[in-house]
């Protein structure tokens, strides 16, 4: 294949320039959250803050608040470090934060563990207010579709086969369908010509 082939796909040059867009954009992402005064991941289905407190405070020091759609976390008396609207609900029951001592100073750090409403989506940020990542370029961790309940899976496997064909340039699982139900109607009806159908 000569290196003009669209099939052979992108040439070295094209993946050191995509590797150095990538390199930057990581960067610049790590500057954004380095202003933050928190630092956050997070999987498919939660979100953990991790918030750097002076390590003389105790839990009773804390102004913690989690609802559905919105965070509080700060000192009493002193301004929140950081509040806001969540860009997606969360589960109020399975989220909860702990004060932990750590061996790097400050000393102390507010852990909050937040569990998602929808598990099929990434934040691009904590707090609307806050800077935004590009969601589009997580890689999701690997999982096993075995841990997926029937129904999620079902949905999973239909998006892969359906992914694979279109890569490979075939037919999707519905146009399959479409496909073989246009196929047994015309057997059944010899007499009409189809010779014009089109499936779409």
């Amino acid at each position: 294949m000569s290196s003009t082939d669209p099939e052979q796909g992108p040439s070295p040059a094209e993946l050191a320039e995509r590797e150095r867009a990538e390199k930057e954009r990581k960067a610049q992402e790590d500057a954004e959250q380095a202003k933050l005064p928190y630092k956050w991941t997070q999987s498919i289905r939660d979100v953990d803050i991790t918030i750097p407190v002076p390590g003389t405070l105790k839990g009773r020091d804390m102004d913690v608040v989690l609802t559905k759609s919105s965070i509080r976390v700060g000192v009493k008396g002193q301004p929140p470090i950081i509040e806001g609207q969540f860009p997606h609900p969360i589960l109020t029951d399975e989220s909860s934060w702990t004060l932990e001592t750590t061996p790097h100073p400050p000393g102390k750090e507010v852990s909050v563990h937040l569990d998602k409403v929808n598990k099929m989506e990434w934040w691009a940020h904590v707090v609307t207010s806050a800077p935004k990542i590009d969601v589009s370029k997580i890689t999701p961790e690997s999982s096993n579709l075995s841990d997926l309940d029937g129904e999620t899976r079902a949905m999973v496997e239909k998006m892969m086969y359906d992914q694979r064909q279109k890569e490979m340039g075939g037919l999707t699982s519905d146009e399959e369908k479409k496909r073989d139900l246009l196929k047994k109607f015309q057997a059944e009806h010899p007499e009409m010509d189809f010779s014009n159908a089109k499936i779409g």
